[in-house]
């Protein structure tokens, strides 16, 4: 059984994390992709806390006593999705970016290349004239 400390710590919880993440939205500070999983992570912690048959339902089915133990479990199970997904998305973000170093590295060289040749032919240039 959730105790009444509880259910209003999640309540609190949820409510914050919900509407910070509304602000951030609002402020372009966050895409609305990222914000998704913290809004229906509070919208869940909501349910639960307002909620707590629900929560004890689930725990009792997956043959956990405690209802707090659950929900401590069930946040830490999302949390590590949440950091591996992450995770993903940064290395792809570091290869693309390695991709884009090395593209501008190549046009730099060209373009000094570029410069270079056509400096060198405004000199030969320069001196058939004299």
């Amino acid at each position: 059984m959730m105790t009444m400390t509880l259910r209003m710590i999640l309540i609190l919880a949820s409510v914050a994390t919900f509407f910070q993440m509304m602000r951030r939205i609002r402020q372009s500070k966050v895409e609305i992709e990222s914000a998704i999983f913290w809004i229906v992570w509070a919208l869940v912690l909501i349910v639960f806390s307002i909620c707590p048959p629900v929560a004890d339902f689930i725990a009792h089915c997956l043959g956990i006593y405690s209802t707090a133990n659950f929900l401590f479990l069930f946040a830490i199970f999302l949390l590590i999705v949440k950091v591996f997904y992450m995770t993903i998305h940064i290395s792809q973000l570091e290869t693309k970016i390695k991709e884009l170093v090395q593209v501008m590295a190549i046009r730099e060289k060209e373009q000094e290349e570029r410069e270079r040749s056509c400096g060198e032919i405004m000199d030969r240039e320069g001196n058939e004239k004299d």
